[in-house]
């Protein structure tokens, strides 16, 4: 099997190198490309010249932009990159009668009311960045080829920046932090997403009636503030002298964005779960994980 991969050097692009690899012969490109083949998701003939010479059975588009305050002043750059790019993909994959794979975000919802969002959910964003991630959804949808759209939400991994990191630095400087407690979701690992999209991706291989959207994330919810109170409590147990004394509570209306951002971003993934008998952790099994692998224990 053929599988080429887009944005490899994201974070769930970086562990789906690792994840793909049992899978058959990799081609991973970052915007950079290699060898002749355009990554570049702003250049659309390039894009589908690609596509068309790699011939994949699989294409894996994990690149997007993800600059969501951003994406309010360039809604035109975020709209080709996340909905233009993805159309091109699904037409040429169509052709190859391939599978694409696609993921997605919880902030295609509005995050409104307390229940977790399940796929059929009416989807109304809040924000350019949401917008943009819609229309790529339904341009995939609409072509008619085989896919895989998987929501996601609070992504992280041990490489590059995240969260986690950045609320350990901060403790280690400061004596009180503020972190938001009305926002709900699950932080899920990047790990964790490449290793369902494989196991995902194997089943529909065998059985193409299971093409469609589906939702991962951990199991479990916590907001900001008590993913804050983790990291830091985790931290302190493994030996780390951090300043902070105190995490103070707030709403996300004392810390304005130019983008809205969704309050309940639970992702309800029984639908996953079912479909392909995955048993999804809880967040903080993964977290945990994580600050061990970046404090080198």
């Amino acid at each position: 099997m053929k599988i080429l991969l887009l944005g490899k050097n994201g974070q769930v692009g970086w562990e789906l190198q690792r994840a793909l690899a049992p899978l058959g012969e990799v081609i991973a490109l970052d915007r950079h490309g290699a060898n002749g083949l355009c990554g570049d998701l702003t250049d659309l003939s390039g894009l589908r010249q690609t596509i068309r010479s790699v011939q994949p059975d699989v294409l894996v588009n994990a690149a997007a932009y993800t600059a969501v305050d951003k994406a309010e002043s360039e809604p035109g750059l975020a709209d080709l990159i996340n909905a233009q790019a993805p159309q091109v993909m699904a037409e040429e994959i169509h052709k190859l009668n391939g599978w694409l794979v696609h993921y997605s975000t919880d902030y295609v919802f509005d995050g409104s009311g307390n229940q977790p969002w399940v796929e059929g959910d009416l989807s109304t964003p809040l924000n350019q960045y949401g917008m943009s991630k819609l229309r790529g959804e339904q341009a995939i949808q609409t072509n008619g080829c085989q896919h895989l759209i998987l929501r996601t939400s609070w992504v992280y991994a041990a490489r590059g920046g995240n969260f986690a990191k950045t609320m350990l630095r901060l403790a280690a400087e400061r004596e009180q932090l503020n972190v938001i407690a009305d926002q709900l979701g699950a932080p899920t690992g990047a790990e964790l997403i490449a290793d369902c999209t494989v196991h995902a991706l194997r089943c529909a291989i065998d059985k193409p009636q299971v093409s469609g959207v589906y939702h991962l994330a951990a199991a479990g919810e916590v907001s900001w503030h008590g993913y804050a109170s983790y990291v830091i409590e985790q931290a302190r147990a493994a030996g780390a002298q951090l300043a902070v004394q105190q995490i103070n509570v707030i709403p996300t209306s004392d810390y304005p964005t130019p983008a809205l951002r969704p309050l309940n971003s639970r992702l309800d993934c029984r639908k996953l779960r079912d479909t392909f008998s995955l048993h999804l952790p809880d967040w903080q099994s993964g977290v945990s994980r994580m600050l061990n692998e970046t404090q080198g224990h």
